[in-house]
């Protein structure tokens, strides 16, 4: 089972969701998004708490009222974190997550800890918290099928982009080309053979006279 909630500090509202217990969340680590930010009470045990960013969004760009919210919900669903007062949350790219044979269920390290930042809560929120539970929805969701779903779409549009770079660039190659012969050519009307004959000398009528002296 996952628990998703809606934070509505951001406009479009953004997602944010949470494995019941540490078998979900193993699901969650194998099957995330690369539009996935993960949370994480640091040093204590806690909930995964997943955000899902929008298109064209990246993890350094969070809102403060976002990352806020996202905090809060993480301490929450931290049993020993819930009660403390000065904890830190954790948050890093789902694709920065690293899984190995030796971990437990529910366990999970780095690739890269520069890209693991940190955000200091000093007590619990019940206004925060309270706002975004009221938004808690249970879910079954078949986590392998939506991310290859997902993956079907994004390679529908990368190729839909490729398709459209290429156009344009037949386009720009074209329209190049055509400005090129224009160039070119730009003369050819000047000297072509009956432009010449109007303008010689030597057609004209014998008792013609010259226009200068």
């Amino acid at each position: 089972m996952v628990y998703f909630f809606t934070s509505n500090v951001v406009s479009p509202s953004a997602f944010i969701y949470v494995g019941k217990d540490k078998f979900e969340n193993e699901e969650l680590i194998k099957f995330g998004w690369e539009e996935d930010v993960w949370f994480h009470v640091d040093n204590l045990s806690s909930a995964h708490v997943y955000l899902r960013l929008p298109d064209g969004q990246t993890w350094n760009e969070i809102p403060t009222e976002l990352l806020e919210d996202c905090a809060q919900l993480t301490k929450a669903n931290s049993i020993e974190g819930n009660k403390k007062d000065n904890v830190t949350v954790i948050y890093t790219p789902w694709s920065n997550l690293k899984k190995d044979g030796r971990m437990d269920a529910g366990q999970v390290g780095f690739k890269d800890n520069k890209k693991v930042k940190k955000i200091h809560i000093p007590q619990r929120e019940n206004p925060i918290v309270n706002r975004l539970n009221k938004t808690k929805v249970e879910r079954h969701p078949n986590l392998r099928e939506e991310k290859e779903d997902r993956q079907k779409d994004l390679r529908r549009r990368d190729q839909a982009a490729r398709q459209a770079r290429s156009k344009e660039e037949v386009r720009i190659a074209k329209e190049r080309k055509e400005k090129a012969y224009q160039k070119d050519h730009a003369y050819d009307d000047l000297f072509s053979e009956e432009a010449m004959e109007q303008s010689s000398n030597q057609n004209r009528g014998a008792n013609e006279e010259d226009d200068f002296w």
